[in-house]
């Protein structure tokens, strides 16, 4: 009996000469793996060109106990790529959030306010334009929020240090290299209180934000096991002048 369930499209990778595996994190059952024909006729109701990074998807799927990869019988987008698509900036973006959610999300069990939030981000990232600059900031912050790893910013005291592994601010230097400085962490507090509603209040320079977003980097990889380097960043970093 197939299951319907929405999904975001994380990534994908070949798997043989006719087929790709698509890793994606759905609504009904967290993140799942389908494998997917890459050649199909015009009346084929898989197309190959919706999964296309962070395309959210309504899915007929198959889904078998104790199987790694599964099948999807129909699919259709919730809602078209068009800013996406055409918005270098905002393409880009897309294949950042993609690239992240697939490294930092590993859960296979549903978790619906995890879902509800990445849906709401790329459903923004589609439709909104002020403070785009500063969406993957907002992004980066928010998920820390839904995967239980946000720091504790009730610590924070001016002149602290923000201690990365425990996610605490500090009065003194902690015993390990992982921390920031005063002034870092004072900008930390700060930018800590970022949303996708005030985002286009937060002004910052390339140099500024280039740090900004290597520093959350560390954080996530300090608290997320096996989180690797993120290769679309290096791209994403040249975009914005301020």
């Amino acid at each position: 009996m197939p299951d319907k369930t929405r999904g975001i499209v994380l990534h994908s990778i070949p798997y043989s000469d006719k087929y790709s595996i698509i890793y994606m994190y759905t609504e009904a059952f967290g993140r799942a793996s389908y494998i997917v024909a890459r050649n199909r006729g015009k009346k084929s109701s898989v197309s190959k060109s919706l999964f296309i990074p962070l395309s959210v998807l309504e899915m007929e799927v198959e889904h078998r106990p104790k199987r790694d990869l599964h099948r999807i019988r129909e699919c259709k987008t919730c809602f078209p790529f068009t800013d996406i698509s055409r918005n270098p900036v905002k393409n880009m973006l897309a294949q950042f959030l993609s690239e992240l959610i697939y490294r930092a999300v590993k859960e296979t069990e549903p978790d619906p306010r995890l879902f509800d939030y990445l849906y709401t981000s790329v459903h923004l990232l589609e439709h909104t334009e002020q403070g785009i600059a500063n969406f993957h900031i907002a992004f980066l912050l928010g998920l820390l929020r839904r995967l239980g790893i946000f720091p504790h910013l009730e610590t924070y005291r001016k002149d602290y240090l923000f201690d990365m592994p425990n996610g605490i601010f500090v009065d003194t230097p902690p015993a390990h290299p992982h921390y920031l400085n005063a002034d870092e962490s004072s900008i930390l507090s700060c930018l800590l209180r970022i949303s996708y509603e005030n985002m286009n209040l937060y002004a910052f320079s390339r140099r500024e934000r280039v740090s900004l977003i290597h520093r959350i980097l560390d954080y996530y990889r300090l608290h997320l096991p096996e989180f690797p380097e993120i290769k679309s960043v290096t791209v994403l970093q040249t975009l914005f002048d301020a």
